[in-house]
């Protein structure tokens, strides 16, 4: 217990799902916590993303840790109001130290065409770059940034069969991919700071992104409405431990390891939590 205390972790997509095992992770040892979420749905999102009972949910767990937490409505794309309510926190909590870039969404379709595409990379890019930026004045040295990546970032895609065919998916592959390359180049510029940047790359998570009829559909596009039951067989694909998935707590443990002090010298990694399911896409490599 404690390899925390006495921080403060601002985490955007704080709401449900890997944000808030984030968030109470890190008030279990010891960090108060400015918690961000949009709490509304996309029209290109398939599923329904978290509300505002969502967040209070997420405040109520921390608090009943004992711990103190500003929660406020934001969206990470929008700079301005992620400042305002970045600054808010820091005004009730007196300081920052852990950023935790984790909001995302998985857009499947929308109207016009490419609206998934935009949709995906104003959030999972763009919104984590806000986050980000809008932090930096706020760190001192031994502060650590955390941004969440995915293993869709580090697999070999080949050949695009169909181009256009599924904008928000190839979109939510480049993002994860550039914002990987975003945060290897701010790790060089923040380490004589002694500030750290790394990225956690997830593979399929248990969080309502996964457990979801667009998702499953892409487990099993031969079936018109799979059901979790019809997908889950599938997801072992992304793994090569046989496990369908991973659990937001397993994420939660390594970015309480990089907000530690633990990893005081651990700065510009491509941290993975994937059942190893890199290994099944890359040779051994330095």
């Amino acid at each position: 217990m404690g390899r925390v205390e006495g921080k403060v972790a601002f985490i955007t997509g704080a709401a449900r799902g890997q944000g808030r095992s984030h968030a109470v992770l890190l008030a279990e040892e010891g960090a108060d916590i400015i918690a961000v979420d949009i709490c509304r749905d996309f029209e290109t999102v398939g599923y329904p993303l978290s509300g505002p009972d969502d967040l209070k949910e997420t405040v109520r767990l921390v608090e009943d840790l004992g711990r103190r937490i500003v929660a406020v409505q934001a969206d990470v794309r929008d700079a301005g109001r992620l400042r305002e309510a970045l600054e808010q926190g820091v005004r009730e909590l007196g300081r920052l130290d852990i950023v935790v870039a984790q909001a995302g969404i998985a857009p499947t379709h929308g109207s016009p065409p490419l609206q998934a595409w935009s949709d995906v990379i104003d959030v999972n890019l763009i919104g984590t770059i806000n986050t980000i930026q809008v932090a930096i004045p706020h760190l001192t040295e031994g502060a650590s940034i955390i941004a969440t990546g995915s293993t869709a970032a580090l697999m070999n895609h080949g050949i695009v069969q169909t181009p256009g065919s599924n904008p928000g998916g190839a979109g939510y592959a480049f993002t994860k991919r550039t914002l990987s390359a975003y945060v290897h180049e701010l790790a060089i510029n923040l380490a004589p700071l002694k500030i750290r940047a790394n990225v956690v790359h997830p593979t399929n998570c248990n969080t309502p992104m996964l457990q979801s009829e667009p998702m499953y559909r892409s487990f099993r596009p031969d079936l018109e409405h799979p059901t979790r039951e019809d997908a889950e067989p599938a997801f072992h694909v992304q793994q090569a431990m046989p496990v369908p998935h991973i659990e937001p707590r397993e994420v939660s443990e390594t970015v309480l390891f990089l907000a530690s002090d633990e990893s005081r010298y651990v700065t510009g990694m491509q941290m993975r939590v994937d059942a190893g399911g890199y290994l099944k896409w890359h040779d051994y490599h330095v």
